[in-house]
């Protein structure tokens, strides 16, 4: 059938919102077409990945300046970290030369209009998308959590493509956000106990690694935080290729239910546990927030600290959205 554009669509193709505008279109129509979608959609809010300069070079920065000369975001739009904290990197080793590129590519998206908010996790800082929504989000953790948490649909956008959704307020219909694609494909069942965000990660890169990128079904969970979740989203994600799933009893989306059924036990995950582990290793250093750790775990972790201090030679960091760090200043988490 082919890809059908409305009016206000072939004008951007064209060229009467502008060359960025244009240009965005022209990607969306490409992806299209090769998807074989018959139309275009509106999209409620976008999450762009892909803003460290590392990744970028010089070519990706000179693309992003010309695409902000008379590009606007036309919807809500945030952005995912970028390749330093943006206001205090000196504390951590970054070369000037890397922090002013690094500025101007955060710069040339403000331009843009989109909120540089630098977080995997826009559904923390305001960028929550409602159930049954269209978005066009590239952060892998976070499209997980969208679509199967949220219940809103979204592809796995490159940073190009969901750049040209944010400038255009489109996608193509295609993939997720067809409900057809969006169905399980094979059952999961947990016959294992789930106390913490760890297990919820072990648990991920177990059903992660088994199913690739086929649509899992799980059943014996009967409860989980958005911090479990948000682990599980991660892990999955990462082992698996994973861009929706299905809990039972926890996500809203309707599907139907697998005949074949896969076990996963107790065993499974310890397996897990010391494929991932480097035990008896000297620990020199800790990180958390991957992906960024919500004011909950913050206030977790500050109370596990309370009173102790970290021992000489060791360093911890907490990687979270300064929005989040912000809030957690306030509540006297961070001296």
């Amino acid at each position: 059938m082919g890809l059908t554009l409305t009016t206000e669509e072939r004008e951007m193709l064209e060229g009467k919102y502008g060359k960025a505008t244009q240009k965005a279109m022209e990607i969306i129509t490409t992806l299209g077409e090769i998807y074989g979608a018959e139309r275009l959609i509106p999209v409620s809010s976008v999450q762009i990945a892909g803003v460290s300069y590392d990744n970028l070079g010089e070519a990706g920065l000179e693309y992003l300046s010309e695409m902000a000369e008379d590009g606007r975001a036309r919807v809500l739009t945030t952005l995912n970290p970028a390749g330093m904290d943006m206001q205090e990197w000196k504390k951590h080793g970054i070369s000037g030369d890397f922090a002013k590129n690094q500025d101007r590519v955060v710069e040339a998206f403000e331009r843009m209009g989109v909120i540089t908010t630098c977080t995997c996790t826009p559904y923390l800082v305001g960028n929550l998308p409602h159930f049954g929504e269209h978005i066009a989000w590239a952060e892998s953790s976070a499209v997980c959590f969208a679509n199967s948490i949220i219940g809103a649909l979204t592809n796995r956008e490159g940073g190009p493509s969901a750049l040209a959704s944010a400038l255009t307020g489109k996608t193509a219909e295609y993939g997720f956000h067809l409900e057809e694609n969006r169905m399980a494909q094979v059952k999961y069942d947990v016959q294992a106990a789930l106390s913490d965000t760890d297990d919820f990660g072990l648990l991920g890169q177990v059903i992660g690694t088994r199913t690739g990128k086929t649509i899992p079904y799980i059943t014996g969970i009967e409860r989980a935080t958005t911090e479990e979740l948000k682990s599980f989203c991660a892990s999955i994600a990462t082992y698996g290729g994973i861009a929706i799933f299905h809990m039972e009893g926890i996500t809203p989306n309707k599907t139907t239910i697998p005949d074949k059924t896969e076990v996963v036990t107790e065993e499974d995950l310890r397996a897990a546990r010391i494929e991932l582990d480097d035990e008896g290793t000297e620990i020199d250093f800790i990180s958390v927030g991957c992906p960024h750790a919500s004011i909950k775990e913050i206030a977790e972790i500050a109370k596990m600290l309370d009173g102790k201090k970290v021992a000489d030679g060791k360093t911890v960091w907490i990687t979270t959205a300064k929005p989040t760090k912000d809030l957690a200043i306030k509540m006297g988490f961070y001296d």
